[in-house]
């Protein structure tokens, strides 16, 4: 299964961004997806991930209320949209693929595909 993240790019405090990760190779509906955020010197972190249906979404604490994951089975793709954006949310953004459920969202070790990362940067 191959990831493509596109979307990134350099965004004032308070503005909004969308990213997407297109999906190939593989059937995109028997994965659960996520997004992680890796800021320099940092580990990588969880962000959010979708089920396989998108019938459930899940967020880390400091993201509720400000972003989004969608998905679209019919095209092989997974959006986050992030509104209200923060300097602290500056990082390279990952999309990643497992066939794990909700028990292992959180956890980078239990997805089995990534994409390349796409840079988001919030300027105060």
């Amino acid at each position: 299964v191959q990831l493509q993240a596109s979307g990134g790019g350099l965004v004032q405090a308070g503005g909004s961004l969308r990213l997407s990760c297109a999906t190939s190779g593989g059937t995109f509906s028997n994965y659960f997806m996520g997004w992680f955020r890796q800021a320099p010197g940092k580990e990588r972190e969880f962000v959010g991930a979708i089920s396989w249906s998108g019938g459930s979404t899940y967020y880390e604490d400091s993201v509720k209320g400000r972003f989004t994951i969608s998905r679209d089975n019919a095209k092989n793709t997974v959006s986050l949209q992030m509104n209200g954006l923060k300097p602290e949310d500056t990082a390279v953004y990952y999309c990643a693929a497992s066939r794990y459920g909700s028990n292992y969202a959180a956890s980078p070790k239990f997805y089995h595909y990534w994409g390349q990362g796409t840079q988001v940067t919030v300027s105060s």
